[in-house]
């Protein structure tokens, strides 16, 4: 447990408070606990219960992140742990990201720095936060980026972007690449399917692309996001930025609670062509 940067007071009477890193913004009564799982009003202040501890540690290529054109060949080392503050229901990583009390181990920010350290023989290049959503990990991600970089040691993060500007904006100067999570490129989907609301994540896009190497994915599942329309919109937006960031078209399988059948090769195909007009780097994943 650590105490929360990014919130405040809303009724000091009733302990009430209301967190302000991520756009769902949520107000909390004492006890209760915010969209992501994580972050807890105790006793009239926020902290967050997923400080330093680990569900997944692993030393990952850096295409499985995935990127494709930061330090190719090179490994990094990976850390996960609990909460996340989206609800998708095909989520990859669900036994981490959303079970009530994963098994993990306490790991400092030190202790992380050093475990990477000691990998760099094996081609380690550094740190990359991943498996659930990194940015509800927050306070432990800021101190262990900080620590990295002074170790000359890569941060990476693979996220969802569901943060809001101030405590992104802090931490960008300390993340060298980012895989970002652009679920579907309509609003319905992200308020349908993930609880939440696409304005945001592209914001974080422009400010991940404006501060560090950007690469983006987006899982294309039959029916809801996967119309050669909408990939083709979300290639020009992307483009409008930079059209040599690369673009993961990743396929759909059953997962969690979405039981719909895997995504067909000829619309992954399909969607890459679209997204191609617009883009010189588009990447088929899980085919």
């Amino acid at each position: 447990m650590q105490r929360a940067r990014y919130w405040i007071n809303r009724n000091e009477k009733e302990f009430q408070v209301q967190c302000l890193l991520c756009p769902h913004n949520c107000v909390l009564l004492p006890d209760e606990i915010g969209l992501c799982r994580v972050r807890q009003n105790r006793q009239g202040a926020l902290v967050s219960n997923n400080y330093g501890c680990v569900t997944s540690m692993n030393l990952d290529p850096i295409e499985k992140k995935p990127l494709k054109r930061f330090m190719p060949g090179k490994m990094i080392l990976s850390l996960g742990t609990f909460g996340c503050n989206f609800t998708c229901g095909y989520c990859q990583n669900w036994a981490i990201a959303h079970a009530e009390a994963p098994p993990y181990v306490v790991i400092t920010p030190q202790e992380a720095v050093e475990k990477a350290l000691e990998s760099v023989p094996y081609g380690n290049i550094g740190l990359a936060y991943t498996y659930s959503e990194p940015l509800m990990w927050y306070e432990y991600v800021l101190e262990t980026a900080k620590l990295a970089r002074e170790a000359k040691l890569k941060n990476v993060l693979v996220t969802n972007g569901y943060i809001n500007p101030r405590p992104l904006q802090e931490l960008l100067p300390y993340i060298d690449a980012v895989n970002l999570d652009i679920k579907a490129f309509t609003e319905e989907f992200y308020n349908d399917v993930c609880s939440g609301k696409l304005s945001p994540v592209l914001k974080s896009a422009e400010l991940f692309a404006e501060s560090c190497h950007l690469e983006i994915t987006t899982l294309l599942v039959p029916s809801l996001n996967s119309g050669v329309a909408e990939i083709k919109a979300l290639a020009e937006w992307i483009a409008s930025i930079d059209k040599n960031i690369p673009l993961h078209l990743t396929r759909y399988f059953p997962r969690y609670k979405m039981t719909l059948p895997p995504t067909d090769l000829e619309t992954m195909q399909a969607a890459k062509r679209a997204a191609a007009e617009s883009l010189s780097d588009v990447i088929l994943g899980n085919v």
